[in-house]
């Protein structure tokens, strides 16, 4: 099984780590870093993650690590990230339903 990060996943991460990045530059990469980390791990367990409320569709789930949300799609053969966001925050469908690359 492989695992694809979408444009809009990269996108979140980036956005992540130049957030941090004001006050923190190492942790910011270091944090980044942590969150691929978890998401590499759902390659070897798909079905680790929730189905994401906002949507209660079985093949979109996430994961969290920390304050933070790591959605994705199953797949046959492969898992797709879809986008990485704060948990405070709701899913914004948009975000995983355009293009997904």
């Amino acid at each position: 099984m492989k695992i694809f990060w979408t444009k809009e996943a990269l996108l979140r991460l980036q956005e992540i780590e130049e957030y941090i990045s004001r006050d923190n530059p190492v942790a910011a990469i270091e944090f980044v870093d942590k969150l691929i980390s978890v998401a590499e791990v759902i390659v070897d367990y798909p079905e680790k993650g929730r189905i994401v409320p906002e949507l209660s569709i079985e093949k979109i789930r996430e994961v969290l690590h920390k304050n933070y949300r790591i959605v994705y799609l199953t797949k046959k053969n492969s898992i797709d990230i879809l986008t990485v966001f704060e948990g405070h925050q709701l899913l914004k469908k948009e975000e995983i339903f355009k293009g997904k690359d």
